[in-house]
């Protein structure tokens, strides 16, 4: 698929702080979660983000499922440490779980490839693992206990009049966010 615009040049930067985006002398931004600053115009993008806890179903046969969070300290346990360095799992209605990772990773890639291979459960962001959920290799636990959704936003500073620059990359990153299956 040819770009349409092939002379625009960018740059992606994955942070999982809340960076100031005027600060960092950004044009937009996009950002997962209801913290979003008062100085910036935001798109809310939808359906929301869930976290998930998965596992490959030959993980599931030979351990069982978790009927609820509080069975995942019978479970070996693989945690990513990129962005949640917490090591506990927030479930629907403020119930909490310490888990005690049997492997840590410092990317989600990692966690979600030892849990596809069936060494134990993870929990990531439902986009991460969409296609494995799709493909069969992934399955959900604890899908009645998860945590509300977090929102998706597109972002710019507010105040300033977009370049033509900014306003087409937004129609961009907005439409093909909306219309990517894998957030839906």
């Amino acid at each position: 698929m040819q770009p349409h615009y092939p002379d625009v040049k960018m740059e992606i930067v994955i942070d999982y702080g809340l960076t100031d985006i005027v600060a960092a002398h950004y044009d937009a931004g996009v950002r997962l979660g209801e913290q979003v600053a008062k100085d910036m115009i935001a798109v809310r993008i939808g359906p929301d983000m869930r976290m998930a806890v998965v596992g490959a179903p030959s993980y599931f046969e030979k351990n069982g499922i978790p009927s609820g969070p509080a069975d995942l300290k019978d479970h070996r346990i693989v945690v990513s440490t990129s962005a949640w360095a917490s090591p506990e799992w927030r479930f629907k209605g403020d119930e909490r779980v310490v888990v005690h990772a049997g492997l840590l990773s410092n990317t989600n890639d990692a966690a979600i490839s030892a849990a596809k291979s069936g060494w134990g459960l993870t929990r990531v962001l439902h986009y991460q693992i969409g296609a494995d959920l799709l493909d069969g290799n992934l399955q959900i636990a604890l899908g009645d206990y998860e945590e509300p959704p977090l929102p998706i936003h597109v972002l710019h500073p507010e105040g300033r009049h977009a370049p033509a620059k900014v306003r087409a990359f937004l129609d961009l990153v907005v439409s093909r966010l909306r219309a990517n299956r894998l957030l839906n």
